[in-house]
């Protein structure tokens, strides 16, 4: 098994939304025996956002499902690409920034959901390229944003279903840790509970 792990927390290692990716990471790798896992942090290796080549080429209706050949954001694009169609599974840890995905994680989503690559127009409307393959997204929130307890805005879960899908991958797996900011007795509590969500589906998988 190949597995992508994407970390857009600017904590890093230190993160909550990184310990939760891992244990996700080291559940699958023990399902399936063995895994290769390629590393994608993008606060370590930050990915610029895309720039005006990148946008020339992609608004050109003449444009080819090769442009990444060209360099510049577009080779970036291109490699990230690459990596994500290796995988045989991704998982994304990430923090909730101001309601939705931090700028890192959506500088990455810019450069993997390009026209005529990972998605095509057709008079249907936007079509997914990309074979899909299951998406697990961990996410470290100091907030409540789910439950009965909710007591704040969700636009992370919405928009990643909607932007994944564009490029073919439908079958996205969220589990989050919330309310951190209350301090360490939640942040304890919850690892445990994760521990048990966790253990519980990959059972069932």
């Amino acid at each position: 098994m190949k597995i992508l792990h994407i970390s857009a927390s600017p904590k890093r290692d230190e993160s909550n939304s990184w310990w939760l990716s891992q244990q996700i990471v080291g559940r699958l790798a023990q399902r399936a025996g063995h895994a290769a896992v390629t590393v994608r942090d993008l606060y370590a290796d930050p990915i610029a956002h895309v720039d005006d080549a990148y946008a020339e080429a992609l608004g050109s209706p003449t444009g080819r499902a090769d442009e990444g050949a060209a360099g510049g954001a577009l080779g970036i694009s291109e490699q990230l690409i690459r990596e994500l169609e290796a995988a045989d599974s991704v998982v994304i840890g990430t923090p909730m920034h101001n309601y939705t995905v931090p700028s890192t994680l959506k500088a990455w989503i810019d450069h993997v959901v390009r026209v005529r690559r990972t998605f095509a127009i057709t008079p249907d409307g936007k079509a997914g390229l990309l074979r899909d393959k299951p998406v697990y997204v961990g996410i470290a929130s100091g907030g409540r944003f789910s439950g009965p307890t909710a007591r704040q805005a969700d636009f992370l879960t919405p928009y990643l279903k909607a932007v994944l899908a564009t490029i073919g991958l439908h079958d996205l797996r969220f589990y989050s840790m919330e309310g951190l900011a209350q301090g360490p007795d939640i942040v304890a509590a919850e690892r445990e509970r994760m521990e048990l969500v966790l253990g519980a589906a990959f059972s069932r998988a």
